[in-house]
């Protein structure tokens, strides 16, 4: 039952999150030209149900956020490294952080809007300008919907990231960035004691890219909660259903469905999951899903 009642309140607040953030019903202008836009949905659990708050922006340890800004729509996940809490560090409030001045940059137009992994940087290196330091690390994905250029920039740091799925296929996705095998490159800012102990990454080491959307095209943007326990296939049978579709009722619908799937396979122990399957490789025993933090930010390119 409290599994249910979690996600009720999790549905019903990225429900609001979803339609709150954009109308499908254009400028009466006349002869305006039309221009792409985001129509988007969010969804997500935190891996402890029972412990955790219900907050804007976040679910568990991971961070979201969405924005627009004339041009630009402006999409971010970020998930913080959960090995914090044995320094006693609440690992949420960094990837929380990152993401909330990512979107304070955008939605004051300090950003720019061809360069995705400026914007992470931006907000990382403001940490370190913060009266009260905040400690930990996190992994990153930003996207850009440059609606001038037709074009989405995107900024990945770690193993959050994207896909894009057009007429039932994978046409642009980001690329994962691995140290070494379930150690993903990282944002980091360390209390003294442990700076030389742990990993830091800058943000100007993010893979970038750019892609021409068209109209119809499908954009997952998610955290390693989702991408570790849903193969691929299953995600395509989902975003494929969406192509097109401008029903923000519709799009909310495929994205908890997403979460919920994500957060079952998560927890079944005998399901060979994309992350045990990786482990596998790497010559890790390793069978079932991966219990973690979920955030799926699901949308549709809608030229209006």
């Amino acid at each position: 039952m409290q599994s249910l009642v979690w996600t009720g309140r999790l549905v019903g607040r990225a429900l609001w999150n979803s339609i709150s953030n954009f109308s499908t019903t254009p400028d009466p202008v006349v002869n305006k030209k039309l221009e792409p836009h985001i129509l988007s949905a969010v969804s997500g659990f935190p891996k402890n149900l029972n412990g955790s708050k219900l907050k804007q922006g976040k679910f568990g340890d991971d961070a979201w956020f969405s924005a627009k800004w004339k041009t630009s729509d402006v999409l971010g996940v970020a998930d913080g490294v959960g090995g914090w809490r044995d320094y006693g560090i609440d690992p949420g409030e960094f990837s929380t952080f990152l993401m909330k001045t990512c979107e304070r940059f955008v939605k004051s137009g300090k950003f720019n809007p061809s360069d995705p992994s400026k914007l992470l940087a931006s907000s990382y290196y403001e940490i370190f300008e913060n009266k009260q330091q905040i400690f930990g690390s996190s992994t990153a994905c930003v996207v850009i919907l440059n609606r001038d250029a037709n074009t989405i920039y995107s900024a990945n740091i770690g193993d959050s990231g994207f896909v894009i799925v057009r007429h039932g296929k994978v046409v642009h996705k980001s690329e994962e960035q691995q140290h070494y095998f379930n150690t993903p490159y990282q944002l980091s800012v360390p209390p003294a004691a442990q700076s030389n102990s742990v990993l830091t990454d800058s943000p100007e080491s993010a893979n970038t890219s750019n892609f021409h959307v068209e109209d119809g095209d499908v954009i997952l943007l998610a955290t390693d909660g989702v991408f570790d326990n849903v193969p691929l296939q299953l995600l395509l049978s989902e975003l494929t259903r969406l192509q097109g579709e401008r029903d923000l009722l519709q799009i909310q619908k495929v994205a908890n469905t997403i979460a919920l799937m994500a957060r079952s396979l998560a927890f079944d122990e005998s399901f060979l999951s994309p992350f045990a399957k990786a482990a596998r490789k790497h010559g890790i025993g390793a069978t079932g899903g991966k219990p973690d933090d979920i955030t799926v930010l699901l949308g549709t390119v809608a030229f209006l």
